[in-house]
């Protein structure tokens, strides 16, 4: 890092002599400085492209560059055949070129998503490696399933995790509130996990949107930029990401399709725990969470029982399943 400060620095400083020195024989008006000045502002174009270009993924630069010198060539060719036929139309064929290279340069990029299949022949390593792109959310790290499942093995590639991601963890654990701060304090503890993880690599990512104020619509733009995916537990942020056109890995979703299938007529060794709401109903649980409502299990309070399912009832908080004692 610091010998690329010091390249651009150089390079400001040669762009200003360049200036300086090309200016009398430009014609540029006195003093010398006003030249130098200008060759400064050029360097500083020129550092700002960089930068820009920096972070940028490799095909994106790879079509804008092509679609320009392609608008380029067609605008010089234009050119000068509007000269041959037209003499004094020659003079615009430098802004015919400039006009048409930046044409091509916008349509390609636009059309940068339709041609990801030929990016992919093109640049094999970074298509794969932007298919194993995760993005993690603020909710899912506080939560913390997210470890338990890096811990299995079972979520491969890389765990990506942006900057304003930790400056709202931060924000929280900075809170006035003990439970938000309290929160934020084991969002932290939890990344700090799935790094000592060696199945998985998490990479924390400087890609920021500065003109987003949302965190959410900035996790999906960042997915599109990578072209991850993102990992949540929100449900509005699941939603806002699919009509985004961005995917995602939603970790209720994935809990739910995990539990086991119950069906009516099973019989399930429970401990009731509580009452129910309804007369006579006594609640168990099972180990995944699901909540098991007996009926008739209110006189069997705090013991283990054999009970028969009836039936199962699939909410958008999860599934309940309805059973009754067995028959001595």
């Amino acid at each position: 890092m610091t010998i690329i400060i010091i390249a651009r620095v150089i390079l400001l400083i040669l762009a200003g002599a360049a200036g300086a020195a090309l200016g009398p024989a430009l014609g540029a008006p006195e003093p010398w400085f006003l030249s130098a000045l200008g060759g400064l502002l050029i360097g500083g174009l020129i550092l700002l492209l960089e930068w820009g270009a920096g972070r940028l993924p490799v095909e994106v630069l790879f079509w804008g560059i092509l679609g320009g010198l392609g608008g380029l060539g067609a605008g010089l060719g234009v050119g000068t055949a509007l000269g041959a036929l037209v003499p004094a139309a020659g003079a615009i064929r430098g802004f015919l070129a400039l006009l048409l290279g930046y044409v091509g340069a916008v349509v390609l990029l636009r059309k940068a998503e339709e041609l990801e299949g030929l990016s992919g022949k093109l640049f094999p390593k970074v298509a794969a490696r932007r298919e194993v792109y995760k993005i993690l959310d603020t909710s899912v790290i506080i939560e913390g399933r997210i470890a338990d499942i890096c811990e299995t093995g079972f979520l491969e590639g890389t765990l990506i995790v942006p900057q304003f991601v930790l400056r709202e963890l931060q924000q929280i654990a900075d809170s006035s509130d003990s439970i938000r701060r309290t929160r934020g304090k084991r969002g932290f503890d939890v990344l700090q996990r799935i790094q000592r993880i060696s199945k998985v690599k998490v990479q924390i990512h400087d890609l920021d949107f500065p003109h987003l104020r949302e965190v959410d619509r900035k996790l999906i733009e960042v997915a599109r930029a990578l072209g991850g995916k993102v990992i949540t537990n929100d449900y509005n942020l699941n939603k806002v990401a699919e009509l985004s056109g961005v995917q995602v890995l939603n970790i209720n979703e994935l809990a739910n399709a995990l539990k086991p299938v119950v069906l009516p007529g099973e019989l399930m060794h429970v401990h009731v725990l509580k009452e129910g709401k309804e007369s006579g109903q006594g609640v168990a649980y099972l180990d995944d969470g699901t909540m098991v409502v007996v009926e008739g299990g209110r006189r069997h309070l705090n013991a283990f029982h054999d009970v028969v399912v009836t039936r199962v009832l699939q909410t958008a908080a999860g599934r309940i399943i309805f059973a009754q004692l067995k028959a001595s």
